[in-house]
């Protein structure tokens, strides 16, 4: 791709306009890069702030010189995953946004992409990158720390590319093995007695974490790695006294461990082995009155040298827009009802004491 720069000022301030033409020299990419109806460009167009106007293998850019720039690096890189073979869809159109936009505000030239020393993992939809600043940012503390925290509403990726992670570090030998946990905590149901011997009543529980390796593995390769325990998806309780050396272990909704088994878990980190702990703070599924490991212990190990943390926002949410708009709302909805608590309690008439003292709200 070949970028013919129109006439402009040498450094433009960020309100002013500036005109960017792009030149394609593969027109059968170009179509894709488009999108059906050209559907591709008329999202980047909303999401960007541009203009744009095509004229056979070439594509203009219109608006404020920062716009401008966040569009123009996303269509580079769009390109550039073309080329590669990647394909382009809405989705990643709207990563290579997410991510040129993060760059723009980090005054970063180009957006940042870890993990160069492991190997791409493919799904079915294709090779697994971040999808947003916040990604990139979490994928990095995964590769620096021995320990991380990802914290954040559904649909950010937590889960996702950590189990990314601990394929690559197993699939390069870095690892001996991946084990995966979760808490067998109902979400607010009662799902009473469940038939059958212990994994099948367990694997309910644990089958996000089988679907996410079922994206990265081959079918027969994932159940070979799973009988030669190379790969081992287990309930929390099942770790208690065991010592976990040599592998990359999740602990997958975090929020519905006690304090207690919060600690255990930890204090399993063997020799050689990383830990990924992942949740979301909001959806605590344990019994009224029960604190959660989670928060305690991001509230503990917040800056102790080895753990990483990263809080992901519901601007991060990548599943689906429309998840990022409920996510929103239900902590909008949170909030007010958190305010219009404390008014109440600030307002409610105070009960005295036989001698006339405050006993507090009555």
């Amino acid at each position: 791709m070949n970028t013919i720069l129109a006439a402009r000022a040498p450094s433009p301030p960020s309100s002013e306009s500036r005109s960017v033409t792009l030149q394609f020299d593969d027109n059968v990419l170009l179509a894709q890069l488009f999108g059906e109806f050209d559907r591709h460009l008329s999202l980047l167009e909303k999401q960007a702030g541009v203009r744009l106007a095509s004229r056979g293998n070439r594509l203009t850019i219109s608006g404020t010189a920062e716009r401008t720039q966040v569009a123009e690096d996303a269509l580079r890189s769009l390109w550039r995953g073309l080329e590669r073979g990647q394909g382009c869809t809405i989705a990643l159109v709207e990563a290579a946004i997410r991510m040129a936009q993060g760059a723009a505000a980090e005054g970063e030239p180009e957006p940042r992409l870890p993990l160069r020393d492991l190997p791409q993992i493919r799904t079915r939809k294709g090779a697994i990158a971040p999808r947003s600043p916040a990604q990139a940012a979490y994928m990095e503390i995964l590769s620096k720390h021995e320990i991380s925290f990802g914290l954040g509403p559904a649909g950010t990726g937590k889960t996702y590319l950590a189990v990314a992670q601990g394929v690559a570090l197993l699939l390069t030998g870095q690892v001996e093995r991946i084990v995966l946990s979760r808490p067998a905590v109902e979400a607010g149901e009662r799902l009473g007695f469940l038939p059958g011997d212990m994994k099948e009543k367990v694997d309910p529980y644990l089958r996000p974490l089988y679907d996410a390796l079922n994206d990265m593995l081959p079918g027969d390769q994932l159940a070979r790695r799973i009988t030669a325990g190379e790969i081992e998806i287990a309930p929390l309780a099942f770790m208690r006294g065991r010592t976990l050396a040599h592998c990359f272990a999740i602990l997958d909704e975090a929020q519905n461990t006690t304090p207690a088994q919060m600690k255990m878990f930890l204090t399993r980190l063997g020799e050689g082995s990383r830990m990924v702990i992942t949740g979301d703070p909001s959806q605590i599924d344990l019994p009224p009155g029960q604190p959660s490991g989670l928060v305690e212990s991001a509230r503990i190990l917040e800056g102790v040298p080895g753990i990483g943390f990263m809080r992901f926002a519901d601007t991060d949410v990548v599943r689906h827009p429309l998840v990022g708009r409920i996510v929103a709302a239900y902590s909008r909805a949170e909030a007010q009802h958190a305010a219009y608590s404390r008014a109440e309690a600030e307002t409610a008439p105070r009960k005295r004491n036989w001698n006339g003292a405050d006993a507090g709200p009555k």
